[in-house]
């Protein structure tokens, strides 16, 4: 353990320093099949974020100092998040101009797994080594077919933030709140004590509705991949949300979801009182709601009585190696240990704040109760209690990996939640409608 450590503080430490000089875009990002006169390799990756370069960069480094005898050269090319994505679907079509490793947003991801021979390497057996401890249904976020083609960066298992100090002012104990029928009455106490917002009603993002739907056991399509956003499931869902903005639990916010400018900002000054997103969230906290330290507690996400699932992991990266890369079975090793690895997986939650796919690091107390912790420091109750008492009960949604799932989920950021949460429209109308302009879109 000691000499884990020791290799986790340099890893921090290099982490800091790379990313003041993390790469934006110097790099050719094309693949470089020849090797050095070092013996080393030349790996190109393409990113769309700096903190992610940043990390991909010192975790070379340390693949190096652990394997000297097959070393990389890593060059990182960030891109903006449309223009990766964009390019990186010309250059699978023409089959030229891909990197070895890249960055697949996970609202993308289904786009580049399409069809019978997907365009990335199989990583099932890179992965083997470290699958016993990660959580599988973040493999199986970036699966088809029962073969790996990307690792995750975390499990982003949704929980709930709420800030204790307005919840007592109001004489409400979270620690009661376990199902959403707790969730709305608490709201609604809430609201009508203090008039102010209680929960998050998200216009811009759809996260909330897949977990609810995954509780209650429904998908957005449905065994053969037939478009079912109007499925009972679906529609309870948003239901279930439109009682809740009805009952004043739940209300929109500035910047359309949780994760904007305009919405750190309300939430930092108190205008809401609850969140359900994405353990990853912490950060945002952190790094953007500095007058909430101490204030803050981490709960599991309210629950479906004798749901499916307690909780699924929302938002995320899959990192894959394209079938073209000449180096691609040295870049699928390396980059299982870049994301796989309990060292790897270390760097995710110090640095951060990512709750990290390798559970072996959840049972690591000198990990997830050092006091000397940004996160453990920032909030009253450590995430890492939270993830032990829900990892049994992190389910997985299928309609994630479906191919037409970006579709679905841009209808529903730009049309059908606005429908319901702005403009008042029954759940059930809008995505009647929905589900009629995604057939005509689809040709289904």
């Amino acid at each position: 353990m000691t000499t884990q450590r020791t290799k986790m503080s340099a890893l921090v430490a290099g982490l800091a320093v790379a990313s003041l000089a993390a790469c934006s875009g110097g790099g050719s990002g094309e693949a470089a099949p020849t090797q050095n006169s070092d013996g080393s390799t030349n790996l190109s990756m393409w990113t769309f974020a700096d903190v992610h370069a940043a990390y991909y960069e010192e975790m070379a480094d340390q693949w190096n100092d652990a394997n000297p005898e097959q070393e990389i050269r890593l060059d990182v090319t960030v891109y903006p998040y449309e223009d990766m994505h964009n390019k990186l679907q010309l250059a699978v079509n023409s089959g030229e101009g891909l990197p070895d490793v890249v960055d697949i947003e996970v609202n993308k991801f289904a786009s580049f797994v399409k069809g019978s021979t997907p365009p990335l390497v199989d990583l099932t057996e890179a992965a083997a080594p470290y699958a016993d401890d990660v959580v599988q249904a973040r493999l199986d976020l970036y699966s088809k077919d029962g073969k790996v083609y990307g690792f995750p960066t975390h499990v982003g298992a949704f929980v709930a933030f709420y800030n204790t100090e307005l919840l007592e002012g109001a004489g409400i104990d979270y620690t009661t709140i376990e199902t959403w029928d707790d969730f709305r009455e608490a709201g609604a106490e809430y609201n009508a004590a203090t008039d102010k917002a209680f929960g998050v009603a998200s216009t811009g993002v759809n996260f909330v509705e897949p977990l609810i739907t995954a509780q209650l056991g429904g998908e957005f399509f449905d065994a053969e991949g037939n478009l079912q956003v109007n499925s009972p499931e679906v529609v309870e869902a948003l239901s279930m949300e439109q009682e809740m903005q009805d009952a004043g639990a739940i209300s929109t916010i500035p910047g359309g979801s949780p994760d904007s400018e305009e919405a750190f900002g309300a939430i930092n000054n108190g205008d809401y009182a609850a969140i359900v997103y994405p353990a990853w969230y912490t950060s945002r906290f952190v790094d953007y709601m500095p007058d909430l330290e101490g204030k803050v507690a981490i709960a599991p996400a309210p629950v479906i009585e004798g749901g499916a699932a307690q909780t699924i992991g929302g938002g995320g990266t899959g990192a894959s190696v394209p079938v073209a890369s000449p180096n691609r079975d040295l870049a699928s090793d390396w980059l299982a240990f870049a994301k796989l690895s309990p060292e790897a997986n270390v760097a995710v939650w110090e640095v951060l704040g990512f709750d990290p796919v390798n559970m072996a690091v959840w049972e690591d107390e000198a990990v997830t109760m050092n006091p000397d912790n940004k996160f453990n420091q920032y909030f009253q109750t450590n995430l890492f209690e939270v993830l032990n008492e829900v990892k049994g009960g992190i389910g997985h949604l299928d309609s994630f990996t479906d191919p037409n799932w970006p579709s679905v989920d841009n209808t529903f950021r730009t049309v059908t939640l606005n429908e319901i949460f702005e403009n008042g429209v029954p759940a059930q109308d809008a995505l009647d409608q929905t589900q009629s302009d995604l057939q005509n879109e689809l040709g289904q």
